[in-house]
């Protein structure tokens, strides 16, 4: 009996080790966490009360992925084109009445390295480093290059919410089975995550192959707005959110919006969203759907203007600002 009892004892103790050494090496991984102050985050926050990873409910990562890209290059700028003008973004939001960057904290990490990876082994990186934001109880927000990288993204959010359902804010429907021979192409992303059972709600869609609108037609999982019906159809909002499920993962081509305001992107096309009936619909999916995570892709900075960067800067900041009101 003494001697049973002693052996439960030592498992006890194991168990108590096992746990407390997850416990303090989650900690020392959080503490050992590099993120940026004021010279290089997210808006330049000074306090650290509300930049820190510890303290941050929001974590912006960069992912400068660019191998696909198939007209304009540069999107490998692009996220930090992106952090560069937010240091000009006003932190009050006189919508919200509020500096948005108070409820909870913004933290900025260095961009991912893609060195020797391309296609699914980048894809892979940007799952395994998006995950570990999921796993810390973080909101996680990409700034990406070309599109290839939200596959990464909806993968790792995936794993936690299985349910979770895609909304694309996209000039182009990025359904192709590959494209120039490569599956993981910038064009072929939706279908990478089609290929998931991951169901699909486009926004804005004005370029595509014959292949893809068959391929829309056939899916049950596929539901296209295409721009010409959001211009002629004022239901068009209400149809799209009913499409969605609880969890909803939102993916932003930059080129999704028109580009009389966003001009500098990879494959620009005429007739796309405006900022007032974008930022409403989005308005109305945060507050009545779960957001497990977002991103923002395809900026290709030009020289003498910031106005594509800076718009997508104030983009991000108004969603997390509409994320931070539930």
């Amino acid at each position: 009996m003494v001697f049973l009892l002693q052996i439960n004892i030592n498992k006890i103790n194991h168990l108590r080790l096992f746990f407390i050494f997850k416990i303090c090496t989650s900690l020392l991984s959080r503490k050992n966490m590099k993120y940026y102050n004021h010279k290089k985050n997210f808006l330049a926050i000074e306090d650290e009360d509300f930049y820190s990873f510890e303290k941050s409910k929001y974590v912006i990562q960069s992912a400068p992925y660019e191998y696909t890209s198939s007209y304009i290059a540069g999107s490998d700028k692009g996220p930090a084109a992106i952090i560069n003008a937010s240091h000009f973004v006003e932190l009050y939001d006189e919508e919200l009445d509020q500096e948005t960057y108070l409820k909870g904290g913004i933290c900025t990490l260095p961009p991912m390295d893609f060195k020797n990876k391309v296609d699914k082994k980048a894809v892979d990186l940007i799952e395994k480093e998006t995950y570990k934001l999921v796993k810390a109880g973080k909101f996680p927000i990409t700034l990406g290059a070309e599109h290839t990288i939200s596959l990464g993204c909806v993968k790792a959010v995936k794993q936690k919410y299985d349910d979770v359902h895609v909304l694309q804010i996209d000039a182009h429907s990025d359904l192709r089975m590959e494209y120039h021979g490569n599956p993981y192409s910038h064009a072929s992303v939706m279908a990478r995550v089609h290929d998931l059972n991951v169901p699909l709600t486009q926004i804005g869609i004005r370029a595509q192959c014959i292949e893809e609108s068959l391929l829309i037609k056939q899916s049950d999982n596929i539901h296209t707005f295409y721009a010409h019906q959001v211009r002629n159809n004022p239901n068009w909002a209400l149809e799209a959110l009913k499409t969605l499920g609880p969890n909803v993962y939102i993916s932003i081509d930059a080129d999704g919006f028109d580009p009389s305001i966003v001009p500098a992107v990879g494959t620009a096309e005429p007739n796309g969203m405006q900022w007032n009936e974008t930022i409403n619909f989005l308005k109305q999916v945060i507050a009545s759907r779960n957001i497990v995570g977002f991103d923002v892709v395809e900026i290709a900075p030009k020289k003498g203007t910031i106005l594509s960067e800076f718009t997508m800067a104030k983009l991000v900041y108004k969603l997390i600002g509409y994320i931070s009101l539930k």
